[in-house]
């Protein structure tokens, strides 16, 4: 099986982004987004975000224009979008927005051919700094994943927050 399998019948994985290490899975696979917030001692209810596989799936599932699109996509920030559906995605966010993402790299084109949304959140634990490097990552963490993609140093910084169109640094 090739990566694009594996994701589809339920693997959970540490990937590179433009920014940090993430942790992530077929945001679609349920029992894979429970194994996520397990790792991560993750509160049941606070949401996560996806790298979408297109432009067109953002548009497909997210109240959005062109022009904002344009100008953060591909690249480090994530979008906070209304969702056309409230229900759509609800185990990963319960309320009508989703954080969304395309990162500017090479990890995307990966993406791209599962079609299907990952799920991306960072691969550290709260309070922690964030992975900008594989050795930078808990090992308890790294045994209890199907698959680790590493690719060397990353930038270091978290994505921006982009909501209502104005930027919010985390």
């Amino acid at each position: 099986m090739d990566f694009v399998d594996d994701i589809k019948h339920g693997a959970v994985f540490i990937y590179p982004t433009d920014t940090i290490y993430g942790l992530g899975c077929d945001a679609t696979n349920l029992e894979s987004v429970e194994m996520i917030k397990n790792l991560k001692y993750r509160d049941k209810d606070k949401p996560m975000s996806v790298v979408a596989p297109s432009v067109d799936w953002i548009k497909e599932h997210c109240v959005v224009d062109d022009e904002l699109l344009e100008k953060y996509l591909p690249g480090p920030f994530t979008l906070i979008l209304k969702k056309k559906d409230p229900e759509f995605l609800k185990d990963i966010s319960s309320n009508d927005s989703l954080g969304v993402r395309i990162p500017d790299c090479e990890f995307t084109e990966l993406v791209e051919k599962a079609e299907v949304p990952f799920i991306t959140t960072s691969v550290n634990f709260a309070g922690e700094p964030f992975a900008v490097k594989i050795s930078d990552i808990d090992h308890d963490l790294i045994d209890k994943v199907d698959i680790v993609i590493g690719v060397g140093e990353l930038d270091g910084r978290p994505s921006t927050l982009v909501v209502d169109g104005k930027e919010i640094r985390r």
